[in-house]
Order: structure tokens, then sequence, then C-alpha cells
């Protein structure tokens, strides 16, 4: 797949955001096409299904726990998180995935549909480097059904994030 996502035109449809979302748009005087589509993109993998895209332009927006608080980390959906590498970023003691209750407690969205910005609490935002890669991606837009596109340092400057290196290592 290329860089950019092919024409889904006739599986999403473009739609208004999550009240919280549109919120935080308006916020950052920022105007993004939101596309809800009918099958669920829940995951990295359902999204860029849906969009046609590589699974890399996927931006997951992940909630852990560094000390007992919150903290959201952005990365590119081929890749996972070093839980190591975010304690060593955050000189932080313990950090573990948080629940579903703490992410939708501290976001005010489910697991699934967790955008990169406007969240209920701030929070510490890391992006790993790895978001980078593509002119293009494409995050979660306050739904499970719902993404957005957004050039990546955009992205990245609009969540307020401190790029990092933060995904595993493949051997």
């Amino acid at each position: 797949m290329s860089d950019s996502a092919t024409d889904n035109s006739r599986t999403a449809t473009a739609c208004r955001p999550h009240p919280r979302f549109a919120e935080a748009l308006a916020g950052l005087g920022l105007s993004v096409e939101v596309r809800r589509f009918p099958e669920a993109t829940r995951t990295a993998s359902e999204a860029a299904a849906a969009i046609g895209c590589d699974l890399a332009q996927i931006v997951k927006s992940l909630i852990f726990t560094a000390d007992g608080a919150p903290v959201l980390v952005l990365m590119d959906g081929a890749s996972r998180v070093d839980v190591e590498r975010v304690r060593a970023e955050l000189g932080a003691t313990k950090v573990r995935r948080a629940d579903a209750d703490l992410v939708r407690e501290t976001t005010g969205y489910a697991i699934g549909g967790v955008p990169p910005f406007g969240h209920r609490t701030r929070t510490p935002v890391l992006a790993d480097r790895g978001i980078l890669a593509h002119p293009t991606v494409w995050a979660a837009a306050g739904t499970p059904h719902t993404v957005f596109p957004l050039d990546p340092r955009s992205l990245i400057a609009h969540a307020g994030a401190r790029l990092v290196d933060v995904r595993e290592q493949t051997s």
C-alpha cells in the first residue's frame, strides 16, 4: 500500500466528530475530515484495512500509568510500546498499561476510539518517532468507528507530545 489511503469513499462517510473531540478541534483551530466506517476501526489492523493504508500509518493512542499517573503514548500501528523505554523516558519506577476504566476516566473515550488530543484530563504525551515515517497518518476521532488524517508533525504538536524512541526493538 502507498503512503496515501486508497479511495474507500463507498464505505467511509464524512461525519460530525464526537462532541468532546469537536470541541478540542475548535479549541486548536484545527479542521480535519472525520470519516466514519460501518465496520469497527477499534484496532490498528481494522483501521488500516478500512482506510486502505499501511498499518504503520495508523496512530495508536495508548494510555499507561507511570507511578500511578496516566500518560499517553502515541505509537504507529505496526509497532509495540516498550514499557521499559517509557519508564526510562519518564524517570518512573513502574509503568503499566491502563485498564479500560482508567482509559475512559482519563480521556473521556472508550478504548479503540481514543484520539491523540481532546481528553478529559491533561496528561504527559510521548510520541514515538516512527509516526514521522509517513506524510499522512490516521488516528481515532473519539469513537471506534471514526478516524481522521493529519500530517504527523501537526498531530504531535497538537497533542503536545514529546518526540521519543519507545518502540519495541525487533531482533
